[in-house]
């Protein structure tokens, strides 16, 4: 199922193309696509190249380390995440590590860096959608994940799968209503709350 974003200029077709459904086929995800995944999120950029995300990675081939991380979202997302073919955590280091003084923008870099994953998982014919969702105590306490480590977010990926598939009436109607973003007036300013000109030409 196709959604491509009705944008106002051109953009890339791997972010106009992206999306976040909740139903996945029951299609394994190739081994040199996930590669191709962390790749592109290994390159992101992140202040002074911290590279402050860590990834904890599941597939339903190993149903106990499945089992362990589908664990770690909240029952809401357990519910359709469940059918997606891999499933991972984000972590973020919080601290810098060559001097241990809290980084300010480790939530950031990470965004980044799933940013280029998800672009690449488009490119690939994947679809990711990402959960803020999590239980972040039992993450930490399944993982032993040590500070100045910090879970941050969740995502299932694979390949897009029939929204019939899905339980809840909410989740088909939303699968295929129509995508859409604020106006351009709505967060680009000259000045605080000033539509910016730049448009305008």
């Amino acid at each position: 199922m196709d959604k491509p974003a009705d944008t106002q200029f051109p953009i890339l077709d791997a972010l106009a193309n992206r999306w976040s459904p909740r139903s996945f086929a029951d299609t394994p995800v190739e081994p040199d696509k996930l590669g191709s995944l962390f790749d592109a999120a290994r390159w992101a950029a992140s202040a002074f190249n911290e590279q402050p995300w860590r990834f904890l990675v599941a597939t339903k081939q190993d149903p106990d380390a499945y089992a362990k991380l589908l664990g770690c979202l909240v029952e809401a997302n357990q519910a359709w995440a469940k059918a997606a073919p891999v499933l991972l955590l984000t972590v973020g280091r919080t601290a810098f590590t060559k001097n241990d003084k809290p980084n300010r923008v480790w939530a950031h870099d990470i965004g980044l860096a799933m940013g280029n994953l998800c672009a690449q998982a488009t490119a690939l014919g994947l679809v990711v959608h990402q959960m803020a969702g999590i239980d972040i105590d039992h993450a930490k306490a399944a993982y032993d994940i040590p500070e100045p480590f910090e879970p941050f977010t969740a995502a299932a990926l694979g390949y897009a799968g029939d929204p019939a598939s899905l339980t809840e009436d909410w989740m088909k109607q939303a699968e295929q209503a129509p995508r859409s973003r604020n106006a351009f007036d709505d967060f680009v300013f000259s000045d605080w709350g000033k539509p910016s000109p730049i448009f305008d030409g």
